[in-house]
């Protein structure tokens, strides 16, 4: 069989539901549990929810890559070790990065930056498939578990922002409409960190509601 035919087209099905899958039913946090902290730390406000996914983005893509360029190179007796290096690389520069360019969210993501290197979705995915596949499925594979992860941050940041501080993005969404008017006020339990756990908590109850086969699987 020549180069050409073994070659896997870089968008093939199998590669797309890499980015897709974890959207979905194989969320990192509804499904797999993971990364949950940061759900409950980051996610008061929008903006440093985006941030953070962004940044759990960049990290993870490029750390598959570099531990899946090296998996075949590092003695498996220090694959760990290599792992936490290189993702402790990888969130050194993207937290210059933010306290270069954004540093207002940044003091607001305050510590959580640095705790990506502790974030479970990174190390399992470097694990479970980044020691085992090639770089361009290992990027995609990045992309689509960080995706999955930031999308459930945005979600539960949306509207945690919108009727704890009755804004969106900080746009004062609330009183523009006039909702003020009618008597409502700001629920402030919504800014508490048992907020976002119950939010998360009735996200993964509508996912599992729609697809019993979760309930069975898991």
């Amino acid at each position: 069989m020549s180069t050409l035919e073994e070659r896997e087209p870089l968008f093939s099905s199998k590669n797309i539901k890499l980015l897709t899958n974890p959207l979905g039913d194989n969320n990192p946090i509804t499904i797999q549990v993971l990364g949950i902290c940061s759900a409950l730390a980051v996610t008061v406000k929008l903006a440093p929810a985006v941030v953070m996914a962004i940044s759990v983005m960049v990290v993870l893509a490029v750390s598959n890559v570099i531990v899946s360029l090296f998996r075949q190179m590092v003695p498996p007796r220090i694959r760990i070790i290599f792992q936490l290096v290189v993702i402790a690389m990888m969130v050194i520069l993207v937290d210059q990065v933010l306290k270069a360019y954004a540093f207002e969210v940044s003091k607001q993501l305050s510590v959580f930056v640095g705790l990506i290197i502790t974030n479970c979705i990174i190390m399992g995915r470097l694990e479970a498939f980044a020691l085992a596949n090639k770089p361009w499925p290992s990027f995609l594979d990045g992309i689509g578990n960080a995706a999955g992860y930031g999308l459930i941050l945005i979600i539960v940041a949306f509207f945690r922002e919108l009727f704890g501080s009755g804004t969106i993005y900080g746009f004062p969404i609330m009183e523009k409409l006039g909702v003020y008017n009618t008597g409502y006020e700001n629920n402030g339990f919504m800014i508490l960190p048992p907020m976002a756990l119950i939010t998360v908590g009735i996200i993964i109850w509508v996912q599992r509601s729609r697809n019993k086969d979760l309930i069975e699987n898991n």
